[in-house]
C-alpha cells in the first residue's frame, strides 16, 4: 500500500526522508518557504551534498512520485501523513527552540478547522525535540480543531550525514512513539518496505521516543569524549591510542564505532542535543553528570589542539601561512555547523595568521562565514604550497590518500598538526616531519 505523505521542511532530514519515502512508492508533497530552493528541487537539483541523493531524487521526480511546493495547504489538504521536519535550533540557554514545530502545527490545525476536514491526519514529528513536545502538539490540536481524527506521533530520525540515504533505505531501527495502537500499525506499514523482514521496528509511547533520540546522540557523543579524554593521557605516556582503540573496540560489549580520537565532535546533532538534554535535566533538577562532562571534554579538546599549534609557533604568526585541510564537521558532507575547523580558524585569525584552506564540498558554506578573511584553494596540494604548517581538521578520503612526499616538497616547513590521525607515524618520522596527532606519540626530527 502506498501513502500520500506531506513533508514540511526540506532541510537535511526532510529532503532525505521525503525522497526515500518516494523511492518506496509513496506520493510525496514536500513543502518549504524558500522559493529558490523549491525551484531547484523541482528541476532535480539538490541543495545539500549527500552521496546518492541526487540519483533517487531525479528518478522519483521523473516518476511523478515527489513534488516540491511553498504552499503548505496543498500538503494539509491532500496528505494523510504529515511529517514535521523542522529546525529546532538551540536557544542561548541550550534549550531547543520549538517555535517552528508549534507554529506549523497551528497552521495545520487552523486549515483543517476552517475547511471542515474530517479525514484522518497523522502529524509525525521527525524533528529532534525534548521530552513533552508531543504533548504540546496534542494540546494545540485539541485547542484549535474539532476534528477528533488527528493523531500525533513521535518518529525521531537517526540519520548520519554522509550515509543518510543508505540508512533511510536500510535503517538500523525505526522508533515510533504513539499511544494509539491503530496509528502504530499504520506507521509500521509505512516503514515495512525498509525493514526487509527484520524486526527493527520499535513501538513505544511518545515521551520514550523523544528521550530515545537525545539519549542515543548523547551516548555516542560520550564515547567520542571518552576517547578524547583518554588521548591526553596516551600522549603523556607515549602511547598510541590507535592501538588502544583496536584493543577495546574488538570487545563485542564495546564495539568499534565512535571510538576515534580527534579534535572534538561537531555537526547539527551532537552539540545541540547534548545541550538540550542538559537543559531539560536542569528543569526537573535531575543530575546528568556524565553528559555534562561529555560536553566539557569536547570543548576542552579543541582548545587543547589549538594550543598545540599556537605553542609550536609561540603565538607568533607574523608572516606565517597555515594550510587547513577540511572545513566540514565530518567527511562526505558540506555541513559546517559546529565544525571544529571553525574554532581553529577563528583562533588563528585572531593571531593574524595567513590561512589557506581546502575542502572538497564545504568551501562555499564556509565563505558565508569568513568571506575573504581566509584564502580558498581548488585542491589540497595548492593549499599547502609554501605553507609553514598543515592542519588536518576533517578526514576526507582524498586526504588519507595524499602523497606525503609531495607534501614535503611543496611545504615551506615540514610541520603537520593532524586532528584526525590520518597519517602513519613511521612514515612521518622517516620523512622528517614534525607531526603532532591526537593521542599518539609526537614525531619530531629533533
Amino acid at each position: 500500500m502506498s501513502f500520500k505523505i506531506g513533508v514540511i521542511g526540506t532541510g537535511y532530514v526532510g529532503l532525505v526522508s521525503g525522497t526515500c519515502f518516494a523511492e518506496s512508492g509513496n506520493q510525496l508533497i514536500c513543502v518549504d518557504i524558500d522559493e529558490q530552493k523549491i525551484a531547484k528541487l523541482n528541476s532535480g537539483g539538490v541543495p545539500i551534498y549527500e552521496p546518492g541523493l541526487d540519483v533517487i531524487l531525479q528518478r522519483n521526480i521523473r516518476l511523478n512520485r515527489i513534488k516540491f511546493t511553498s504552499d503548505i495547504t496543498e500538503a494539509i489538504r491532500n496528505c494523510e501523513i504529515i511529517f514535521l521536519c523542522l529546525p529546532t535550533p538551540p536557544n542561548e540557554d541550550g534549550s531547543a527552540d520549538l517555535g517552528y514545530v508549534l507554529a506549523v502545527t497551528e497552521t495545520i490545525c487552523n486549515y483543517i478547522e476552517s475547511h471542515s476536514i474530517t479525514d484522518r491526519r497523522i502529524i509525525v514529528n521527525r524533528s529532534t525535540v525534548p521530552v513533552g513536545t508531543a504533548d504540546k502538539v496534542k494540546a494545540i490540536v485539541q485547542a484549535k480543531t474539532t476534528n477528533k481524527n488527528i493523531h500525533v506521533v513521535s518518529n525521531p530520525e537517526f540519520l548520519a550525514e554522509g550515509f543518510a540515504v543508505e540508512e533511510s533505505l536500510n535503517p538500523s531501527r525505526v522508533v515510533v512513539g504513539t499511544s494509539n495502537a491503530e496509528i502504530g500499525k499504520v506507521m509500521q506499514e509505512l516503514y515495512e518496505p525498509f525493514l526487509n523482514g527484520v524486526n527493527k521496528f520499535f513501538l513505544m509511547d511518545e515521551r520514550s521516543a523523544e528521550v530515545t533520540k537525545y539519549a542515543a546522540n548523547s551516548f555516542l557523543a560520550m564515547r567520542i569524549s571518552f576517547m578524547n579524554d583518554l588521548s591526553n593521557y596516551c600522549e603523556l605516556n607515549n602511547v598510541n591510542i590507535d592501538n588502544v582503540k583496536a584493543g577495546i573496540g574488538s570487545d563485542p560489549r564495546v564495539g568499534p564505532y565512535f571510538l576515534n580520537a580527534g579534535i572534538g565532535y561537531g555537526g547539527s546533532c551532537f552539540p545541540k542535543d547534548v545541550r538540550a538534554l542538559l537543559y531539560s535535566s536542569e528543569e526537573i533538577n535531575a543530575t546528568l553528570t556524565l553528559i555534562r562532562e561529555t560536553q566539557a571534554i569536547n570543548q576542552k579538546q579543541i582548545q587543547r589542539f589549538i594550543s598545540k599549534v599556537t605553542s609550536y609557533f609561540q603565538n607568533d604568526f607574523s608572516n606565517k601561512t597555515i594550510a587547513i585541510w577540511g572545513l566540514a564537521f565530518k567527511p562526505d558532507t558540506d555541513d559546517i555547523r559546529e565544525a571544529p575547523s571553525f574554532a581553529v580558524i577563528r583562533a588563528l585569525l585572531e593571531l593574524s595568521a595567513n590561512l589557506h584552506v581546502y575542502d572538497p564540498e564545504a568551501m562555499e558554506n564556509t565563505k558565508l562565514h569568513f568571506g575573504d578573511s581566509i584564502t580558498y584553494f581548488p585542491s589540497m596540494y595548492d593549499a599547502v604550497r609554501n605553507a609553514d604548517a598543515l592542519i588536518v581538521c576533517t578526514e576526507w578520503k582524498e586526504f588519507k590518500a595524499a602523497d606525503v612526499e609531495e607534501l614535503k616538497k611543496l611545504m615551506k616547513n615540514s610541520v603537520i598538526f593532524d586532528g584526525r590521525n590520518i597519517f602513519d607515524l613511521t612514515l612521518m618520522k622517516e620523512l622528517g616531519f614534525h607531526y603532532a596527532s591526537i593521542g599518539r606519540p609526537l614525531v619530531s626530527p629533533n
